[in-house]
């Protein structure tokens, strides 16, 4: 059987871009089902990390994917800190989005970890 994620992977950064209709395209079959697993999050965080360049509407879809399922329960635990921080310094640095990101994050959790607190003190 065919690797859906290596070939969807490839056709998407084909042209070294990520553009408007493909995260249109994109945003559609992760919300199809109207659930949004872990695993669709890191298939959009690992091509979020292998396009050269990509428009703003898909980091912001990035985000509010992975926002869905650290907070599904509203609670972020120890193991989805360090999952977030490996997300968030995937490219070596924190920039302003993510730092804002981590931020909405602690706003919108119910209880967090103090692995997560240290975290976000770390990076913002």
């Amino acid at each position: 059987m065919a690797d859906w994620k290596k070939m969807a992977k490839a056709l998407i950064l084909a042209d070294g871009y990520i553009e408007e209709k493909e995260v249109d395209i994109i945003k559609a079959e992760i919300l199809a089902d109207g659930v949004v697993n872990k695993s669709e999050a890191e298939f959009l965080i690992d091509l979020r990390n292998s396009a050269p360049k990509a428009v703003a509407k898909f980091h912001q879809f990035v985000f509010e994917v992975v926002k869905k399922v650290i907070l599904a329960d509203g609670v972020i635990t120890a193991e989805e800190a360090s999952w977030l921080e490996k997300f968030v310094m995937a490219d070596g640095k924190v920039d302003d989005m993510e730092k804002a990101f981590l931020k909405d994050l602690q706003a919108s959790a119910k209880k967090t970890s103090p692995e997560f607190d240290a975290l976000v003190k770390k990076y913002t």
